[in-house]
């Protein structure tokens, strides 16, 4: 028996196949990606299972046919050569908001669909691809359940002191409040850490850093406070989307003429680590820069991150356990060890040489050995907690 996890975006979709052994689900058995989906987009699909080499092949696109339904029928092909031994029970869908309307997974029918549509505009990078996605895996895998899992569940131990905005409280009646999101990857993470860091129970906080960026600070394992709010483009800097940034810009751009579209275009897909270096939004290229703009947009990514924990921390009365993830968090030791030095004043020392060991291939402590605070590098695989949630309703 396994579990088929996916992720769906605009152009792609990340998959992974969790066998399930004795009510658990274990490592995923093979996982990979479909990309080039968008409109004149070359099409292939990488996988690759257990001590295997990965492998790529292109995907045939019939002039009248869907990029999705090819897509989905290559997967369907791919799992009827290579794992015919595997029966499939569900597959788990990644879905960033799930509002007030869900905090706990559950099974996607057409009035589920309907609910998680009027929550578009508060992911729009996301969830219409994520419901795009459901509505065509429903189609092409018929006999299967499909499961919303949401990365904003993960929050709904979040205080109203965190979850309120200042605002009318008409408003925070009607839903405008913080939600958070990530919480597939924190979850794992926070199931990881119990494993290994007894003191992970205490004051903890997760950095999930990549293109998407949020920090979660946690105690007895549960969310506390984190940086993401009503919407996925508040708090940290990212690839392409800004962060906090006062509303008073937001009307100053109205007031110049600024529609609803372009404001939305520079917030999620012109600003970040692109905005600001004018050069990627991706941090190994702009590491590998000579520019003085892509250094100073390194260094502003870090600086918000060291601002964000320092909140964070007072939230939860100090930190006993870092934890990094993400593309970045996980594989990126410079911006690690930038973060570290500014955290010096909270008991934070950084090993450099087990800094530059850890990879991201597995968990690895990176802490010295006189630190106050326990620092780790933690893959994460959102895909897990999603066949486990899965696994769960079934």
């Amino acid at each position: 028996m396994s579990i088929l996890a996916v992720n769906v975006g605009s152009a792609s979709i990340k998959f992974a196949l969790y066998a399930v052994r004795d009510n658990t689900v274990g490592d995923a058995e093979m996982s990979g990606a479909i990309e080039g989906l968008e409109p004149a987009g070359r099409a292939r699909i990488q996988w690759s299972s257990k001590g295997e080499s990965r492998q790529t092949d292109a995907i045939a696109i019939a002039a009248d046919q869907d990029a999705f339904e090819a897509a989905l029928t290559q997967l369907k092909e791919l799992l009827h050569t290579n794992f015919a031994h595997i029966i499939l029970q569900a597959i788990a869908h990644r879905v960033v908001h799930g509002g007030t309307l869900f905090t706990a997974s559950t099974v996607i029918t057409p009035e589920v669909l309907t609910k998680l549509a009027t929550l578009n505009s508060l992911a729009p990078l996301h969830q219409p691809h994520n419901l795009a996605g459901i509505v065509a895996f429903t189609e092409s895998f018929q006999h299967l359940k499909q499961i919303a899992c949401f990365d904003t569940a993960f929050h709904r131990t979040l205080s109203p002191l965190e979850t309120t905005f200042a605002i009318y409280h008409k408003l925070t009646d009607q839903g405008v409040r913080r939600f958070g999101f990530h919480g597939l990857s924190y979850q794992y993470i926070t199931h990881v850490l119990k494993q290994i860091s007894p003191r992970s129970a205490g004051r903890t906080i997760m950095a999930h850093l990549g293109n998407g960026a949020s920090l979660c600070a946690t105690t007895q394992h549960e969310s506390r406070a984190t940086t993401m709010g009503f919407s996925a483009v508040d708090g940290l800097m990212m690839g392409t989307r800004s962060g906090a940034l006062d509303p008073g810009v937001l009307l100053f751009l109205m007031e110049q003429g600024w529609d609803h579209d372009a404001i939305e275009k520079l917030l999620y897909k012109q600003s970040g680590l692109l905005g600001v270096s004018g050069e990627s939004a991706d941090m190994r290229a702009l590491s590998t820069s000579h520019s003085e703009a892509a250094r100073f947009a390194i260094d502003l990514f870090s600086h918000r991150v060291v601002r964000e924990i320092g909140a964070l921390t007072a939230c939860i009365e100090g930190l006993d356990v870092l934890a990094f993830t993400g593309g970045i968090g996980e594989h990126d030791a410079a911006v690690r060890a930038k973060v570290g030095l500014s955290l010096v004043y909270l008991g934070v020392s950084i090993d450099s040489a087990r800094n530059q060991q850890a990879t991201g291939d597995s968990v690895q402590s990176i802490h010295s050995d006189s630190s106050h605070v326990e620092v780790w590098v933690i893959p994460t695989d959102e895909g897990r907690v999603a066949a486990q949630e899965a696994l769960a309703l079934l």
